[in-house]
């Protein structure tokens, strides 16, 4: 960060601040920084003096659309490339050294190891924060612990899952030598969500914002299935209500019709009215006991 030597600590953890709200909010005003901070704008503007002193920020004429009214415009501050350059990337050579170092004399197994340790390190200090919230709310719970400890993220719902956005990599330029870092950082996040993730960018290679997918679990896909299955059916079904075709005799599937009622006969007092009619015709009469003789 800049050099605070000629302040208290105070002011040094408040230009951090400065910082990391520019990195997120991009050029803003006095009145924005001082709303977000919660100081004064007599206080956030001698913080804003002595960065532009420093050449950490700069200032331009804020762009409003339409005619300007009277008195001065609005003036906005952003940071400068060394501004960008300064504080959390300020001991990147000496890493970037360091770590070279150790890839030569013991391999990059040895890196890996201490990107797995420093992405744990990560995992400790988050992972209450995390752990406190609802199971729904803690990509969002992380991305806030994650903006505590430097890293400016977000978290946004989206129809296939939710996306964390980190806007600042503390460590850029010796992950863009060292990918190790970003992968081990990628494993703790699905720990912490205990959930799989994938890494969609990274600031390390040349992306805008690295940007972490969350996507919905298995079973809460099925259930998104399910619901628009029933619902299909549901309109499907009120759809045909009333319009199936009728049924012809003849046509294949046709049910067989009734037999006709049977014709009534008299019969001899005390015979069963069931009775089959008896043959007339001059042919043999047969009964039930046999051939009559």
């Amino acid at each position: 960060m800049p050099d605070t030597s000629n302040g208290t600590a105070a002011d040094g953890r408040t230009r951090d601040r400065v910082v990391r709200l520019l990195l997120e909010l991009g050029p803003s005003t006095a009145v924005t920084l001082s709303a977000h901070l919660g100081l004064s704008p007599a206080a956030i503007r001698r913080h804003l003096d002595a960065m532009l002193t420093e050449d950490v920020i700069m200032t331009r004429s804020a762009r409003t659309p339409g005619p300007r009214g009277r008195g001065r415009p609005a003036r906005v501050y952003q940071l400068t490339a060394a501004g960008h350059a300064a504080g959390p990337t300020a001991y990147e050579d000496l890493a970037t050294s360091a770590l070279s170092f150790l890839a030569d004399v013991a391999g990059h197994a040895v890196v890996a190891e201490f990107a797995e340790a420093r992405a744990a390190d990560l995992e400790r200090r988050v992972k209450g924060a995390v752990a406190r919230a609802d199971p729904a709310d803690r990509p969002a719970a992380l991305a806030a612990a994650m903006s505590a400890a430097g890293y400016t993220a977000s978290a946004s719902q989206l129809p296939t899952g939710i996306q964390i956005c980190q806007h600042h990599c503390p460590v850029q330029h010796v992950a863009e030598q060292f990918p190790e870092l970003c992968g081990a950082e990628t494993a703790a996040l699905s720990r912490l969500l205990d959930s799989h993730v994938q890494r969609l960018a990274t600031i390390a290679h040349g992306d805008g914002v690295c940007t972490t997918h969350v996507p919905l679990e298995a079973r809460d896909l099925q259930r998104r299935d399910e619901s628009r299955d029933r619902s299909a059916r549901a309109s499907s079904s009120f759809a045909v209500v009333g319009e199936a075709d009728p049924v012809h005799p003849g046509d294949p599937g046709a049910p067989e019709p009734p037999a006709p009622p049977a014709v009534s006969r008299s019969s001899p007092v005390g015979s069963p009215t069931s009775a089959p009619p008896v043959s007339t015709s001059p042919a043999t009469l047969t009964s039930s006991e046999g051939p009559a003789i």
